[in-house]
């Protein structure tokens, strides 16, 4: 029987509560293009408006949705939802609750990345420190002006990671 290929990671998609905002701040500081307008989907009937109705369950009012995609292609989608009102989660960082709490992203100077955030109403909540000490493999958490954590990290994925014991 022929081994099953290993999955690819797709995409992510990130509640904002200003699309073209976080456009226009995913473009300028980590280079992600639109390769998709924002569109507006609502609860009306149509094949998305119901799709998204399916998904989201019955307090769903509507969104805009924009498509990106990184530098490795990989999907980024944006969505400003209409209702209920977005709030801002008290506490980015509940690491202590399941789920998704950050996004990753490679930037070979982190320290550089990391004053641009900064500089772009970003927010730096960690250090930068040494993901292994003595390797140069540099790590820095932080938040989008949207309150989304993003880590910053020097290496691939692959290159930080494998072969640990």
């Amino acid at each position: 029987m022929a081994e099953q290929p290993a999955h690819c990671f797709n995409h992510v998609g990130v509640s904002v509560p200003d699309i073209n905002a976080a456009i226009a701040w995913y473009q300028k500081l980590f280079g992600f293009t639109l390769i998709a307008e924002p569109a507006e989907v609502l609860p009306d009937g149509s094949h998305f408006g119901n799709l998204s109705s399916n998904i989201c369950g019955d307090r769903y009012r509507g969104m805009k949705i924009a498509h990106m995609v990184t530098g490795d292609g990989s999907g980024f989608e944006l969505f400003e939802f209409i209702g209920p009102a977005p709030e801002r989660r008290a506490d980015t960082m509940e690491y202590w609750k399941n789920g998704f709490f950050h996004i990753a992203i490679t930037a070979p100077d982190v320290p550089a990345k990391v004053a641009e955030i900064e500089a772009n109403g970003g927010l730096k909540r960690s250090d930068i420190w040494e993901l292994f000490p003595g390797e140069g493999i540099h790590v820095c958490y932080c938040e989008d002006p949207f309150g989304n954590v993003i880590e910053i990290i020097s290496h691939r994925y692959e290159q930080a990671l494998a072969n640990r014991a």
